[in-house]
């Protein structure tokens, strides 16, 4: 099977003495790292691993030129219709037990971004702790384009970060928002050159790892979303993408995407 995702763990002296940092590499760049069932069970099957490997801090990264395109509108078109349902629900309940997943690591997470995020896929931007961009990073739903209906927390994470009325008018609106708004209304904790991104992520891992674990962890318990809660509101998502789907809206849609 191809390595859909990438892990790896390095150790670094810290206030401990040694601290351990996961790295997993989103790892389908020939398709821009969009989303299919085979990435998303992968990295699925990483997050268990990080969860069993207890490590310090986890850095999320993707390889090529964009972190990712959302679910992969080719793999949706192409399931017939008596199957089509059964493939979004699959695909983005899987999505949405990697970021409830990442959302309830014992360790901080560190989302490290470059080029496009849309659809989906922001939902792994959105579960992290800290978000580190680059000048050249995009944000955009493309739901209402494409005929689909939100889902990877568009409505259960985002407004919490930007606001109801930023978060709807993206949506509605289907705006592509650049890196320095997205700094600006705190999508992006931080906003560094493409040639800084990855001795900035190496430096918040640093400053991260300064301090105890233990404080970490009650800090993440109090600070992040409810995990009760937030399922709900993805379940919500993904019943309702499961229903827009299926109609015309959605086929004209992408067929009218995939000819663009």
């Amino acid at each position: 099977m191809t390595n859909l995702v990438r892990i790896t763990y390095e150790t670094m002296p810290c206030l401990q003495g040694q601290c351990t940092v996961a790295t997993l590499t989103l790892n389908r760049p020939e398709r821009a790292n969009a989303l299919v069932p085979e990435l998303v069970h992968q990295l699925l099957h990483a997050l268990e691993d990080v969860r069993d490997q207890t490590p310090d801090v986890l850095v999320l990264q993707a390889a090529g030129k964009t972190f990712s395109t959302g679910g992969d509108v080719t793999a949706f078109y192409q399931q017939p219709n008596a199957v089509r349902a059964e493939y979004a629900s699959a695909l983005v309940g899987s999505l949405h037990d990697a970021i409830l997943a990442l959302t309830q690591l014992p360790c901080p997470t560190v989302a490290k971004v470059h080029g496009l995020v849309t659809g989906g896929s922001l939902g792994l931007v959105l579960a992290c702790d800290v978000v580190i961009g680059t000048w050249e990073a995009q944000f955009a739903p493309w739901y209402a384009r494409v005929g689909f209906a939100p889902d990877g927390g568009w409505t259960a994470l985002l407004p919490e970060r930007i606001g109801r009325t930023r978060s709807l008018d993206l949506l509605l609106t289907n705006r592509t928002l650049a890196a320095e708004e997205a700094h600006h209304l705190g999508l992006l904790t931080y906003l560094v050159s493409a040639t800084e991104l990855t001795e900035a992520t190496h430096e918040v891992v640093q400053q991260i790892t300064t301090g105890y674990r233990s404080s970490h962890r009650h800090t993440l318990t109090l600070m992040r979303p409810e995990p009760i809660q937030l399922a709900a509101k993805l379940r919500a998502e993904q019943h309702l993408f499961c229903q827009q789907i299926m109609t015309p809206d959605a086929d004209h849609g992408m067929a009218a995407f995939l000819t663009t």
